[in-house]
This record gives structure tokens, sequence and C-alpha cells, in this order.
């Protein structure tokens, strides 16, 4: 880890960006402001996954085979990087073909949002050397889902069903004693899981609205009666404490105040820089600003939920590069509710303009500078020293 470090500082670190937080976190020159947000970029958990897979590389060089379950990060950038170190990315499932392929003598590094159970026995049954980069936030959500499943309560977990630390999530809640779980993803479905609790329904039009989102042989006037909050550690906290706030009056409703912790358990388990960063985002947009660019892989979680903060109060331009800034006239960003890339037009006001900059946790420091330079380049101003 040691011998790497400095490697992944120089690809990774910017010595603009740092003299800006060291400057109060503003720049500006001819008309042109840039404010950053006072957190940003990539916490420990991910700083933590890239040493450990440059490490890796390391420690076992070529011929030594290394595979990689899916994105070490939800960063396009770094994960070419690591690609370019010749570690070779599997399915974060691996099909039955790609675990033939492996051998005792192959390492597999297991990503930032861990793994599900039954991917890691399918691996420790190859004797595969397991490079285990998951972060410490997740697998407190883990321990958290392990206790619901021993208790027999049914984890509802609020995330997005599809997203790898989710999967990862889901399979502890079923792989340790008879536990099951439920996905919600807002608080719409949060509001009918709570009309379902309090008045019951529609089983089988419960379990078509939730497909993919519960466990086998989920029931829900079974699976209902006892439940645990649990959470993907990249949402929105206020979202997730809502989320708990909700389906607790509504076990309190069903089964009152005296039963409540027999059917109800809640532990906070939002990731601290997640935390961090949407508080640094909300205080940054109490400032003046005309725009803001959110920077990061648009399959990101918490990068999606900075985008979301920023666009309810001022123009937000969701961006993974630079490079998507084509022009003042012109701008290619990901729209959140179109689940795809756009275009804006005229986007960089003339005359006198703040710009907001922020990036989620998994989003390296050079891309920022990135963004800043291009801004001044928009400009045809020198960035200032």
């Amino acid at each position: 880890m040691q011998a790497v470090q400095a490697l992944v500082l120089g690809h990774y670190r910017s010595e603009l960006v740092d003299r800006i937080r060291a400057a109060g976190g503003v720049i500006r020159a001819d008309g042109l402001t840039i404010r950053l947000a006072k957190e940003f970029g990539f916490c420990y958990g991910v700083e933590r996954a890239i040493d450990l897979a440059y490490a890796a590389r390391k420690y076992f060089p070529p011929p030594r085979r290394i595979f990689l379950l899916g994105e070490i990060i939800h960063n396009p950038e770094v994960n070419d990087q690591i690609q370019g170190m010749g570690i070779v990315s599997l399915a974060p499932r691996p099909t039955e073909a790609e675990l033939e392929q492996l051998s005792a003598e192959d390492v597999v590094i297991i990503p930032a949002f861990g793994t599900e159970v039954a991917t890691r026995r399918a691996l420790e049954a190859k004797g595969c050397i397991l490079v285990d980069t998951t972060c410490g936030d997740v697998m407190s959500v883990w321990k958290r889902v392990r206790q619901y499943s021993k208790e027999a309560v049914t984890s509802i977990i609020h995330g997005k069903a599809r997203h790898e630390e989710t999967k990862a999530t889901t399979s502890q809640a079923t792989a340790y004693g008879r536990g099951h779980y439920l996905v919600v993803y807002n608080l719409e479905e949060t509001d009918y899981v709570c009309q379902y609790i309090r008045h019951g329904g529609d089983k089988a039009a419960f379990l078509e609205k939730f497909k993919g989102a519960y466990s086998p042989g989920f029931d829900p006037d079974v699976h209902l009666q006892a439940v645990g909050v649990a959470n993907q550690t990249t949402m929105l906290r206020g979202e997730t404490e809502e989320v708990q706030r909700r389906i607790r009056a509504a076990m309190e409703d069903r089964y009152g105040a005296e039963a409540l912790p027999r059917h109800f358990r809640y532990f906070d388990t939002i990731c601290g820089a997640t935390q961090d960063r949407q508080d640094a985002l909300e205080k940054l947009l109490r400032g003046p600003m005309d725009l803001l660019l959110v920077v990061g892989g648009y399959n990101s979680s918490n990068t999606s939920h900075l985008a979301e903060m920023g666009e309810k109060v001022l123009p937000t331009y969701f961006i993974k590069n630079a490079a998507k800034m084509f022009s003042p006239r012109l701008i290619r960003h990901w729209n959140l509710h179109l689940a795809r890339e756009v275009e804006t037009a005229d986007w960089l006001p003339a005359g006198p303009v703040t710009v907001g900059i922020t990036a989620g946790a998994s989003c390296p420091n050079n891309l920022i500078e990135d963004t800043i330079r291009r801004l001044f380049e928009l400009r045809s101003l020198p960035v200032p020293v």
C-alpha cells in the first residue's frame, strides 16, 4: 500500500484544487467566479479501494492474472486506469462461463460496494485469492441486516434494487437465517408499503409493484409484521430518515406504541462521507451562484443525489468530465429524469458569472481541476496563479 500511494496521488491528485481549497474554496478572474463545495471528491473508502487495487497489481505482477468484479468504483476514468494495469473486469455476478475460466492461481478484487454472498462463496470454492476492498460503512449495514435476519425481522432497505451495493446487502439478508427483504426506492413506494401495513391490500398487486425488489418467498401479509429499516449508504440522509419515520408510524398505528419494539427496528447506516458532501453542497447552495456543475460517473448513486439537490435550487449540469463542456453555447450532461445524456444550449451566461462545483465520493480531484481549467478556457482567460 505504501509503495503505490505516490503513484495513486500522481494519477488523481490536483495541486490546483489543493490551492483553491486552502484559499477558501473560491477562485476568480475577470468576471468568472468558481466556488467549490467544502467537501467533495474521493472519500476514505474509495481511496482505500483504489490503493488496494494498485497494490494488488504490484504484489501480483504479470503474468499473474487479476480480475475485478464489475467496477472498482463508479467513475469511468478511474476504471479505465485500473483496466490499463491489465486488471480484467468480470460481471458483478459472474456467469458460469466466467467462473469456469478462474483457477486458484487467480486474484479477484471485490469492489468498494462489496459483492453478493453467493458470488463470494463461488470464488472461495474456486480457491481464488480475494482482495476485498469493500467499504467499512457498507459492511456496517451488512452487520445490521444479518442481525435482522437472525431475529426473523424483514429488512426494508432504502436504496436502488439494481445497484451493486444493494444487491450485496440484500444477499446478506437471506444468507444467514430466516430473514427477508424489501427494497423501497423513494417516499412514494414507502407510502405504498405503509398503506399495506396499516390496512392490508391486494397481495398480487403489491408483489407486481415491487417485482425484483424482494426476497424469494416474500409474503407482505407475513413478512411486514416485524421490520427493520436499513439503507444503501449513498442515499439522501433526509429521505432515509423520512422512510424510517413513516414506516415506524405505520407500525405504531397497526400494533400500538407498547408493542412497537417487537415490530420495528432502525439504525442509522448512512455513510459519513456521503453526508458530509450533501451538507457541504447544501451550504454552497445558500450562496449566490448562477449555475452548478456536478462532476462524476453517471452511475454513481451518491453523485446523482448531489445533482438532485442542485437542480431543486438552480440550473445544474451533471457531467462525466470537462470534455462535456463543448463551448459556452453547448454542454452535454446527464438528465436524471430521462436517464440519458442531453444537450443544453447557451448554458454559460455571458458577463459576470458564478459557477459552483461539487463532485461525488468517487470522483478524483484531477477531474475537478480539468473542469476548472475548462471554464477559464471557455472564457479565454488564464487560470490565476
